[in-house]
């Protein structure tokens, strides 16, 4: 994997890297019940913060703490396992909060110790559960060039879908000038209406004010509630525009934090991968066709018709199920959201299989089905099942 190496002029230090990868995901539901947000397979046998790993890589990062609290058995073992080997040893640390991380600064404050290093001048702080490519060197060098105590990555959204991030202003210089923390009305972008500027929880600090600031303010919990608020109140906070993916021509992040963007955005990349998949790609055969994806280990019988769908991990869908057609049928045994996807899971699936069974006559009822199983190219772990 090709590296972007990060310049250093007299007077710089080095950079150190933490990512924040201890989220549960609770919009996600069943999928992430056992299973934390960033290591949820995506699209084939990737997982999220496989992106953000490879992101780090290519951008020369070669000091990185990954900060883990919710269900950490998953990441403890996938990233060293597929990253380790681009870290010299030492250089790549899991850190498990085991409850104590109240919040996204609160676990930068609790990793503090193992950046706080003399040479180091930029801490990179990072969100483990967003699809992107970036390359992290340049927004170090203007955030370094800017003097800024914070930067802020930025991407701008239509304003109707900013109201699920931190949404600020900034001035011709790129100062921000306001920020408001999952506003019911967002603000638009000045000279851009329709559209809002959206924090995509990418953060360059100074660390002497990043260490300032945890130390001193302790209530200062969380990125957004707290410490850019702060940023901002100082007027030392600047912004930096996710520049537009190799090929496409304007930028492509996505926060797949919900089941509607979790699926849809599968779908973009069976489709045309609007940006690099981290590593070998996938055989397609998670996606099934009319907007269904199915995840790793999963069976669907011939005789079963998906619309709309998430499989979960290892479920047995049976010949006969039919979703994605009649919303009040699948709301009585899947989950459903407001924007059409349904979720099934294994549980979900025998609650069906049962009910079933229990109205149609034994004579009737049909012979196992054969099955093709997707599980083949996707094999499942045993701790991902949703």
């Amino acid at each position: 994997m090709k590296q972007t190496r990060i310049s250093c002029v007299a007077g710089q230090g080095s950079v150190a890297t933490i990512l924040l990868a201890g989220g549960q995901g609770t919009r996600l539901c069943e999928l992430t019940a056992r299973q934390a947000k960033p290591a949820l397979y995506f699209a084939g046998t990737h997982r999220i913060i496989d992106f953000v790993m490879a992101n780090v890589v290519r951008s020369g990062l070669d000091r990185l703490v990954v900060a883990t609290q919710f269900a950490p058995g998953t990441l403890e073992a996938h990233v060293p396992l597929r990253w380790g080997h681009h870290f010299q040893l030492g250089q790549c640390i899991l850190q498990n909060g085991k409850g104590a991380y109240r919040g996204t600064a609160d676990a930068v404050r609790n990793n503090l110790s193992l950046v706080s290093d003399p040479v180091v001048d930029t801490i990179v702080v990072l969100a483990a559960d967003h699809v992107y490519e970036m390359d992290y060197a340049a927004m170090i060098e203007a955030h370094r060039a800017s003097g800024a105590a914070v930067t802020v990555g930025v991407d701008v959204v239509p304003q109707s879908d900013a109201s699920g991030f931190g949404v600020m202003h900034a001035d011709e210089q790129g100062v921000v000038t306001s920020f408001q923390e999952k506003p019911a009305c967002p603000p638009a972008i000045i000279g851009e209406p329709g559209y809002s500027m959206v924090s995509m929880g990418i953060y360059v600090f100074s660390r002497v004010w990043l260490e300032e600031v945890l130390l001193k303010e302790e209530r200062a919990l969380d990125f957004g509630h707290h410490v850019i608020p702060l940023a901002v109140d100082q007027r030392v906070a600047t912004t930096y525009r996710l520049p537009a993916s190799e090929g496409m021509g304007r930028p492509y992040w996505r926060d797949v934090g919900t089941l509607d963007a979790f699926r849809l955005t599968q779908i973009e990349f069976a489709h045309k991968a609007p940006c690099r998949l981290p590593g070998e790609p996938s055989a397609t055969s998670w996606f099934l066709g009319r907007g269904t994806i199915a995840m790793p280990g999963a069976l669907v019988s011939p005789g079963a018709r998906l619309s709309r769908t998430i499989v979960a991990p290892g479920v047995h869908i049976p010949s006969g199920l039919v979703t994605g057609e009649d919303t009040d049928e699948d709301r009585r045994w899947f989950r459903c959201t407001e924007g059409g996807t349904v979720l099934i899971n294994q549980t979900m699936v025998e609650r069906w299989m049962e009910h079933r069974a229990s109205v149609r006559p034994r004579s009737t009822a049909s012979r196992p089905a054969g099955r093709f199983n997707l599980g083949v190219l996707l094999p499942a772990l045993d701790d991902s099942r949703a």
